[in-house]
């Protein structure tokens, strides 16, 4: 993420030193391999998200909203962000010269636009996206479940259209200020991560001072993914505190009287589980990542391990939809119907008529 700055003027463009293991021809196809593997997963998986919960008439809520805001970023990772790197890497196994970029900074000696100049800023955005559109989605659910009797009031379908507008514009913005504020913060494609990543570099200045201020601006998305993450975890475990209180409660009023109102439903139980799922499971994905940064910021070099953190980040995104289809029945039963009908394919129309 803030590694050595691009090469000076003049220099023949090649590719950036490679200490990875990953380096080997055998260990380089396979990872070409599980990149290829993870652009199919995430397509297909979130596609599948998005034509269930905007198909189907009854996932069109407030909690719908967000599931395909979700599916978006992801998506946008799987046709954007992967590709990028699974077109570098056998452009770089090849016989012919390394691309101009894989070499350079975020801009060319010719003046030419650098792809990580669009697909950094992306993968940043989303990932903010992610995190962002995940702790609304547990605001609803906690709402749901500790304010039953308001949730329709104060979660609607215009409040969540306009919150998810704002999470889009404000994780975008967030993720391009390194570039509009700190003149000293380039994007390069990275020979560790095999990603497109922010660098210290350019120009404004030189030596310990100037890496020291790019990385203060470069800890803006730490600091936002901790603060947005730590709120998270906190109203998730309020949320699942209220549900085990209530089902104490139902438990005692089983055995005296029929319950009355003002409990969830127990859709938004199940709910309010499955985002839970969802946060723990962006946490794992988010927490090498945090470990990575914060070597960084201490002076370790770790090479190997900055592969692995960014892409355990980008192969969360496949797994919201495996978490739906094990957590929710309807998500399943909707996405076998849309996928096949009586053993054979169907008219997505046909099957999301419910």
């Amino acid at each position: 993420m803030m590694d050595a700055g691009p090469p000076g003027a003049g220099e023949t463009p090649r590719e950036a030193p490679c200490t990875l293991c990953c380096c080997t021809l055998t260990n380089r196809i396979l990872m070409v391999v599980f990149m290829s593997l993870l652009i199919v997963a995430i397509l297909l998986g979130n596609l599948l998200t998005l034509a269930v919960v905007l198909g189907t008439k009854r996932l069109r809520t407030p909690q719908g909203y967000l599931k395909a805001s979700l599916a978006a970023a992801d998506l946008a990772v799987g046709a954007l962000v992967v590709p990028l790197s699974v077109y570098a890497e056998l452009r770089l196994m090849g016989a012919q010269p390394a691309p101009e970029w894989t070499a350079s900074s975020s801009a060319w000696d010719s003046g030419g636009l650098h792809p990580c100049a669009v697909v950094g800023p992306v993968f940043a955005g989303c990932t903010l996206v992610s995190i962002t559109t995940i702790f609304l989605m547990t605001m609803e659910r906690g709402v749901a479940v500790l304010r039953p009797l308001h949730k329709d009031a104060v979660v609607t379908r215009r409040r969540t259209a306009v919150l998810i507008a704002l999470s889009w514009l404000g994780s975008f913005f967030l993720a391009v200020s390194p570039l509009l504020f700190g003149r000293d913060i380039v994007l390069e494609y990275n020979a560790c991560s095999r990603m497109c990543n922010y660098a210290p570099g350019g120009v404004g200045g030189g030596g310990e001072l100037l890496t020291r201020r790019a990385r203060n601006i470069l800890l803006l998305f730490p600091a936002f993914d901790f603060t947005l993450l730590g709120g998270t975890l906190a109203v998730n475990a309020v949320s699942l505190s209220g549900i085990r209180r209530h089902s104490r409660r139902r438990k005692r009023l089983a055995e005296t009287e029929r319950p009355k109102g003002g409990r969830p439903a127990s859709s938004d139980v199940k709910a309010a589980k499955t985002i839970g799922t969802l946060t723990a499971a962006f946490a794992a994905s988010f927490a090498p990542i945090a470990v990575f940064v914060a070597g960084d910021v201490l002076g370790q070099e770790w090479c190997n391990f900055s592969f692995f953190a960014f892409w355990i980040l980008a192969a969360n995104s496949c797994c919201n939809v495996i978490i739906y289809s094990v957590r929710d029945r309807n998500f399943r039963r909707r996405a076998r119907n849309l996928l096949f009908r009586d053993g054979a394919p169907s008219c997505p129309r046909q099957a999301l008529t419910d």
